[in-house]
């Protein structure tokens, strides 16, 4: 499934998604989950911000605290994890090539991508949409 934006796969492949979730992290366990939360942040007029995932991805593990952060300081978005490993039928729907991928949807509708671990980035596409959003509120 896709490629890791790290070197292989490490040798602790126990690792459970605890460090990816938590706080205002909402892990996506099946089709019905997803469209339930989306579902919920349209009717709550959120943005989703949906991160596409690996428990053995470096930079997944590396920028998972920073996106929980995140969840807390932007109540506003609703904050998805989906591992690729868990919902591969699913992730290849959303054309994942590489971990992590982020997606920032309205409505259902795509209004931004990010693929990789950058955290200035993903913040600066929070910020960018929050404006947006902001805007077309007024």
């Amino acid at each position: 499934m896709g490629q890791c934006l790290c070197s292989k796969k490490g040798e602790d492949d126990s690792v459970q998604h605890v460090e990816f979730v938590g706080s205002n992290v909402h892990l996506i366990t099946a089709q019905e989950v997803w469209e339930q939360k989306l579902s919920e942040a349209n009717r709550e007029g959120k943005t989703v911000l949906v991160n596409f995932s690996a428990t053995w991805c470096g930079p997944c593990r590396m920028i998972a605290p920073f996106y929980r952060e995140l969840s807390e300081k932007y109540p506003s978005l609703l904050f998805l994890l989906v591992d690729v490993d868990e919902l591969p039928d699913f992730s290849s729907s959303w054309d994942i090539k590489a971990t992590p991928t982020f997606f920032f949807l309205r409505d259902g509708q795509q209004l931004d991508k990010l693929v990789g671990a950058s955290k200035p980035e993903l913040q600066k596409k929070i910020t960018a949409i929050l404006d947006s959003v902001a805007e077309s509120d007024k």
